[in-house]
């Protein structure tokens, strides 16, 4: 049986000290390439404009852009301290990103104003899901793609052992719980998503999450 969601946070990280731990971690996790970028292009995220929902320190966008060019790449994060790291990364990848702050529940963009959104590892964090998908929506273009990625809670033991113990620094690995405890199942999604405006997304799981896919 699957143990009940456990709400981790809904503000993001916010401490100084955190941020730079979890940009150590987010770098690992790129270069092991579990950042889910590849889903993302296989889902049919292809390039214009670019909206990533909770870029944290911005290594999934950046990584995105690196391999299909978008028109521009725009984030919008929660938290001021991870702005800073993204924009910091963004600059030594080259990218000319525009990274703003702003909730997934209330984004501080015009209707249709993207071509796609993206986001990854930042779903268990949104305090309404359904707002949230809703927003996306609204951002979109009339044809525009979504992928959205994210830790899934009834991964089985052995794998989360797996995962835990492969998490750096280790100082990251209490957090990694959390967030899997934080995380929905794809019932609880596909539910969520029925009554949204994103009610025609396609979910799916893979080895250690799940991932919402589909266009406007």
């Amino acid at each position: 049986m699957v143990k009940a969601r456990v709400i981790e946070t809904n503000e993001g990280i916010q401490n100084e000290v955190a941020v730079e731990m979890f940009d150590v971690f987010a770098r690992s996790m790129r270069d092991k390439g579990w950042n889910g970028v590849d889903g993302m292009i296989a889902s049919g995220i292809k390039g214009g404009d670019v909206l990533e929902v909770g870029p944290g320190p911005g290594y999934v966008g950046l990584e995105l852009a690196k391999k299909i060019h978008p028109t521009s790449l725009t984030g919008c994060e929660i938290s001021p301290a991870m702005l800073r790291f993204s924009e910091k990364n963004a600059a030594e990848y080259g990218i000319s990103a525009r990274y703003v702050l702003g909730n997934c529940m209330n984004m501080p963009f015009e209707d249709e104003s993207f071509d796609a959104v993206i986001s990854n590892g930042s779903l268990h964090e949104w305090e309404n899901p359904i707002c949230a998908f809703d927003e996306i929506f609204r951002v979109l273009r009339t044809g525009g793609r979504f992928c959205i990625t994210d830790l899934r809670r009834d991964v089985n033991s052995l794998k989360k052992t797996m995962v835990y113990l492969s998490t750096k620094p280790k100082e990251m690995r209490p957090g990694l719980l959390t967030s899997l405890n934080a995380a929905y199942t794809v019932s609880e999604i596909n539910a969520l998503l029925y009554r949204s405006k994103l009610h025609h997304a396609t979910v799916s799981s893979d080895f250690f999450g799940l991932s919402i896919a589909g266009q406007k």
